[in-house]
């Protein structure tokens, strides 16, 4: 007979393995989709760079990191940066940055400094421990914080696409970077606070 500690975690396992067979199913689906212009699969379609698996995956029950590395290494075939990326059908390794929310009450300066070491020691470990490409996948300056202005918000970006850049060129690992988020007038609804118009 389970005790009842024993007990949520039977549950939560079964809960867990109902959720990642949906999720699988899912996923089939999609890449067995078809391409309505050019009839690709859309696993084989040419024109799609990558597949992100999961946005910021997070596992409050494992702060080791060790469940979301098995689940990616599963739908594969974290978050620790290092582990997670290091798996084989991991193609490249992609960083976020909210410098305005993680380091809130802190200068532009402080937050530019902040961000060029977080691009520098992740373009590191890509281009010696991984040997992958990197990607700044997702960055800005978010208008609900107090301190919000247009001028600083492009000079932040500015310098942020100059770094990535720079690293680019210079041979290593460095694929680019994208904003988060450009958005179509009439999306007003989805700003987050980081949207350009």
């Amino acid at each position: 007979m389970l005790n009842g500690h024993e007990m949520q975690e039977y549950r939560l396992t079964v809960k867990m393995t109902s959720i990642l067979i949906q999720f699988s199913k899912i996923i089939t689906r999609i890449m067995l989709g078809c391409n309505k212009v050019q009839y690709y699969h859309c696993k084989d379609d040419p024109t799609i760079m990558a597949w992100e698996l999961i946005n910021e995956p997070c596992c409050k029950a494992d702060y080791s990191g060790k469940i979301v590395n098995g689940w990616v290494q599963e739908m594969a075939i974290g978050t620790d940066f290092i582990n997670s990326h290091l798996i084989k059908e991991i193609d490249f390794a992609t960083i976020h940055a909210h410098t305005d929310q993680w380091l809130s009450g802190q200068n532009d300066d402080a937050q530019m400094a902040f961000m060029q070491r977080w691009i520098t020691s992740h373009w590191d470990d890509s281009s010696r421990v991984l040997k992958k490409p990197l990607v700044l996948a997702e960055f800005g300056k978010s208008s609900k914080d107090p301190g919000y202005n247009l001028s600083a918000r492009d000079t932040f970006m500015n310098s942020v696409h100059v770094n990535v850049y720079s690293y680019a060129i210079y041979g290593g690992t460095m694929g680019g970077s994208l904003v988060w988020q450009l958005a179509a007038q009439g999306m007003e609804n989805f700003d987050d606070g980081y949207s350009i118009t």
